[in-house]
């Protein structure tokens, strides 16, 4: 968005951060992860990395992502989930060395923010404040779906999809 603002007819924010453009775009994850408990994270491992060990990466837990991200998924998408799971980061400490993002860039970009009711990774009420902290062009809402709506709900998320698409093309 920053980069290519032009060649971008609207931006979809799922299960996702939205940075803003008046602080460093590691702001919402820095504020995430000073609202969520360690014990919500049940058992996913973090470890440093990098030369001079500053990035933190993670290792979902088998019980955060059957009851953290695939709650709602059907059990045959949790099992391949958890067959290819690599090690991943929010690459805070990358993000927070980046200059903020630009209003005539990045912000000039339509957003679209699709609202995942039953997301434990990234709560309702996180998400809630995303779009008070940014405000998006459209807000969608998905009942009943959790982390991977394009499992748990692939049908309502491929319609939300389209009307996105045709009301910003």
């Amino acid at each position: 968005m920053e980069k290519f603002p032009e060649k971008i007819s609207v931006a979809v924010f799922l299960t996702a951060f939205m940075p803003d453009t008046e602080h460093s775009p590691s702001f919402v994850l820095e504020k995430y992860g000073s609202n969520i408990p360690p014990e919500a994270w049940m058992g996913t491992e973090f470890e440093p990395y990098g030369l001079d060990n500053s990035g933190l990466s993670m290792f979902f837990s088998r019980e955060f992502m059957k009851l953290g991200l695939y709650q709602l998924s059907p059990i045959e998408d949790l099992e391949l989930g958890l067959l290819l799971k690599r090690p991943g980061s929010l690459f805070v400490n990358d993000l927070s060395k980046m200059k903020n993002f630009s209003s005539e860039r990045y912000g000039s970009v339509p957003r679209a923010f699709i609202v995942c009711k039953e997301d434990k990774a990234i709560p309702e009420e996180h998400q809630r404040w995303m779009i008070n902290n940014f405000p998006v062009n459209l807000v969608m809402e998905i009942e009943e779906t959790d982390h991977m709506p394009m499992f748990c709900k692939p049908q309502q998320l491929c319609h939300y999809l389209l009307e996105i698409a045709y009301e910003f093309v």
